[in-house]
């Protein structure tokens, strides 16, 4: 039959009936280890008990009400969110690419309120994602994702990533603020230098102007810590979250300082289903599991795991994979050969992985898989290497 789905995602043929954990299910019963976990949003596997039985007993009470109404989850995700991390105010939307939207909104509403109105213009970085909406991918400026969208100047402008003099002579007086990506996922999985990031923060500061973080891959404990920034120190005006924060379940929030937050004032941005009771009962879900004591620092021993097996990987088949990158729970393997025909080897052999750029594949298992899954993912990371180049 004929599908009524548009092709922009092309026409994949597998599918599954079912997932437990790490793991996903065909309806014939054949099992795949899973690594890609929905690109980095089931941070806690397929159907983990604690967010199906708060997905349950919210659909039991309240779906929808609307943002015309207090909504008890919403508000405490919020206050969650601001009591772990730096902000003091949290937008709930749908995704990340709205999370991204009302970043970009927030900084020029900022500096409107502060009588620069010509401050409307941000700087993104080269091989950088923010989303498939017009101000992200205008952001982003891949032109395979702009192609027959753009026309005319969009207000944003590009510099090479971790170049700092380059950012720095980017900067104008129309300049209202700086996004990037503390580990760059579509761009090959690459942590942004932390003394970067400190003298991105110092510039923006210099110049009066606002840093937003895109954390909607890297955070909920992908990088060990709750969001990727708590690891290098430096601190942003905006950050966008979503993938893991609702565990599967759809929900995006950009969080803010109260001075960046302060100008939006009724009636400047919305959001149907954002804040959803539904969405936010899920990602109090979540935080509940992942801040629970000791469970980011025992993922991350996993990880050590995952990243030891990885390096002798490299060491034995350097003509299949060269490098590793990364931080915690989000790692890029660069491939020396076509990373396409890993990620086909890989699915031969019933383990699911997504590629990246740079030639690289991503390794993104739920923070809460076992050694025993390292294990069988190591074994058939190594069958995939073998039967692509055996070993001399």
């Amino acid at each position: 039959m004929t599908s009524a789905l548009m092709s922009n995602y092309g026409h994949p043929k597998l599918e599954f009936d079912h997932g437990k954990g790490c793991f996903l299910y065909t309806t014939s019963g054949e099992r795949y280890l899973d690594f890609t976990m929905g690109i980095a949003v089931n941070c806690l596997g397929h159907c983990h008990p604690h967010l199906v039985s708060a997905l349950q007993q919210q659909a039991e009470k309240i779906w929808h009400s609307s943002n015309l109404f207090r909504i008890p989850p919403t508000e405490r995700l919020a206050s969650r969110l601001v009591e772990l991390t730096f902000a003091d105010r949290v937008f709930f939307s749908n995704s990340g690419t709205e999370a991204v939207e009302a970043g970009f909104k927030m900084m020029r509403r900022y500096h409107y309120s502060q009588g620069d109105t010509d401050r409307v213009r941000i700087i993104a970085l080269t091989q950088s994602f923010h989303g498939r909406t017009l101000a992200p991918i205008a952001a982003s400026a891949n032109p395979l994702h702009c192609e027959g969208f753009l026309t005319g100047d969009p207000g944003f402008d590009q510099v090479p990533w971790g170049d700092i003099d380059a950012l720095r002579a980017a900067i104008t007086n129309k300049t209202a603020g700086v996004i990037l990506e503390p580990i760059q996922g579509e761009g090959g999985i690459r942590v942004t230098p932390f003394d970067y990031l400190r003298k991105v923060r110092e510039l923006c500061d210099e110049q009066g102007i606002l840093l937003m973080f895109d954390e909607v891959q890297s955070g909920v404990g992908r990088s060990g810590y709750l969001y990727a920034y708590q690891a290098s120190g430096v601190t942003p005006d905006l950050l966008a979250s979503a993938k893991g924060l609702g565990g599967g379940f759809p929900i995006g929030a950009c969080l803010s300082t109260e001075r960046v937050a302060a100008p939006m004032i009724a009636g400047t941005h919305g959001s149907t289903f954002g804040g959803n009771p539904l969405a936010t009962a899920v990602g109090n879900a979540v935080l509940d599991v992942i801040m629970a004591p000791g469970f980011l620092e025992e993922s991350m021993q996993i990880a050590a795991c995952l990243r030891a097996g990885l390096t002798d990987l490299i060491a034995d088949y350097p003509s299949v994979v060269s490098e590793q990158t990364g931080l915690g729970f989000m790692i890029g393997l660069k491939c020396a050969i076509p990373n396409t025909d890993f990620i086909a080897a890989l699915k031969d052999a019933k383990m699911l992985v997504v590629k990246a750029g740079a030639n690289t594949i991503r390794l993104l298992p739920p923070l809460n898989v076992t050694r025993e899954e390292i294990d069988l993912a190591l074994i058939t990371l190594q069958g995939a290497c073998e039967k692509l180049n055996p070993p001399n």
